[in-house]
């Protein structure tokens, strides 16, 4: 209960810049709406930029809100020319792209255009990074609002404004701190799942869509069903330890009753992830669903700069992994859980109910990777079907780092990729960050397969 509100009462202090957006449009059979989100890269949304859109039935003058927004109804199919006033622009920036200026937008009636302008400092001008997004309103995301989430990554690997060096920042200094931030973030994630192999050996192939469930759960609360935040956020947290729950009481539990080996277990962790995905594909679509539509502000510290929202969501991750920590060295359930994990057998003969430790740590696993979900989507600011998937070799690498079966390797071998991730983008590009993790997945199995933390077994 403690902990509940500690994330209830953290939350509540990004709530109000989450919601801080302009309303969107929601278009329909009759209207199209036409969003466009100005940011300064490094700083945050760029509020009272003056724009115009002229068209087919409309010549329209707005201004940029608190979110670096503005959202346009239209009632005519066409295209629409949009011209930036870069008078405007906040002071000492200018459009990165300034031969995108203006911009011809085609808008279709029932759907939303978007685009994404960034202004930047003089001497880093020229590079063309606005996109077109076009939103099916069957998603109940505007494009509006899923601009922002691709602008220097590829489809499968999110940029993290944390990572991005502003005017007063040391880069190096910059990706050091958005690595912790990743690495704090991926452990809570990564500690589920190794949570589930301490316990039973078994490589859970699914836990990645346990995630993409958070992320999802939490986009539907806050844009469909208008929770706040930290609501959204206990309530996906739930969503994960039923879904964990029912998980061990349909398929897991009777399939270790009837004897089946880990290998086909394992399989089966497979067939799920694959229906989850299509599941998540079916109902969201492929298009990135934020969480949020608004930009949470940066603050300056020292050499560094870092969103309010990035401070609470690694202040809630401490604080659960810090509870996770404490019941499993101090609390009974703790001492059975790792007493299962060192030897169901003996666990069982000393009075230890073991399938009642095991669905323990299935619910609080799952209810662990959905927050981890809903954390690391307002990081990386838009979660998607296969949000999850794309993380799940990212945690298997922290896993296998640290030591299988070993909760604190988890986090320490989380700690260490996200610090790769973030620093191989100095060498590599932002797309193929996660490529890193392979690595030194292959280089632990070479070198030392029982990981930091893990323990050395004798074979044959």
């Amino acid at each position: 209960m403690l902990l509940v509100l500690l994330t209830a009462l953290s939350t509540i202090l990004v709530g109000g810049s989450a919601h801080a957006a302009t309303t969107p449009c929601s278009p329909d059979d009759a209207t199209a709406c036409l969003n466009v989100t100005v940011t300064v890269p490094g700083t945050g949304p760029a509020a009272g930029v003056a724009l115009s859109v002229e068209g087919a039935d409309a010549a329209v003058d707005v201004v940029t809100d608190a979110a670096g927004k503005i959202s346009v109804p239209l009632t005519a199919a066409g295209d629409y020319t949009v011209t930036v006033d870069e008078t405007t622009l906040p002071a000492g920036t200018v459009l990165k792209d300034p031969s995108a200026n203006p911009v011809v937008v085609a808008v279709v009636l029932g759907r939303s255009a978007g685009r994404i302008v960034q202004a930047v400092p003089p001497d880093q001008a020229g590079a063309a990074v606005e996109e077109t997004e076009e939103a099916d309103p069957t998603t109940g995301a505007d494009a509006g609002s899923t601009a922002g989430a691709d602008t220097e990554a590829g489809a499968e690997a999110e940029a993290s404004a944390e990572a991005s060096a502003g005017p007063g920042t040391n880069r190096y200094a910059q990706l050091v701190l958005a690595g912790t931030v990743f690495g704090v973030l991926l452990a809570l994630a990564a500690l589920g799942a190794n949570l589930i192999y301490g316990t039973t050996g078994l490589s859970n192939f699914s836990h990645g869509e346990l995630v993409t469930l958070g992320g999802m759960t939490a986009f539907m609360a806050v844009q469909w069903w208008d929770l706040p935040l930290w609501l959204a956020i206990v309530v996906s947290t739930a969503a994960g330890g039923l879904m964990g729950w029912l998980l061990n009481r349909v398929v897991f539990g009777p399939l270790r009753r009837r004897g089946v080996g880990i290998t086909q277990q394992m399989i089966v962790t497979i067939g799920l992830s694959l229906a989850m995905l299509s599941g998540f594909l079916f109902v969201f679509g492929a298009r990135p669903a934020p969480i949020v539509s608004g930009i949470s502000q940066r603050m300056q510290i020292g050499p560094v700069q870092i969103s309010g929202q990035s401070l609470v969501s690694v202040g809630i991750a401490l604080v659960v992994l810090a509870a996770v920590a404490f019941v499993l060295a101090r609390t009974r359930l703790g001492r059975a859980t790792r007493a299962v994990s060192d030897n169901p057998a003996l666990a069982a003969a000393t009075g230890i109910k073991v399938e009642s430790v095991i669905s323990r740590v299935w619910i609080v696993s799952a209810a662990l990777a959905s927050l981890g979900g809903v954390l690391l989507a307002l990081y990386l600011n838009t979660t998607r079907f296969n949000f999850g998937s794309t993380l799940l070799l990212l945690m298997f690498a922290a896993i296998t780092l640290g030591g299988l079966g070993s909760p604190l390797g988890a986090v320490l071998g989380a700690l260490v990729i996200g610090l790769v991730v973030e620093l191989s983008t100095l060498v590599l590009p932002s797309d193929m960050r996660y490529a890193s993790a392979l690595v030194i997945l292959i280089l632990v199995l070479l070198l030392r397969p029982q990981g930091i933390l893990g323990r050395a077994e004798r074979i044959g």
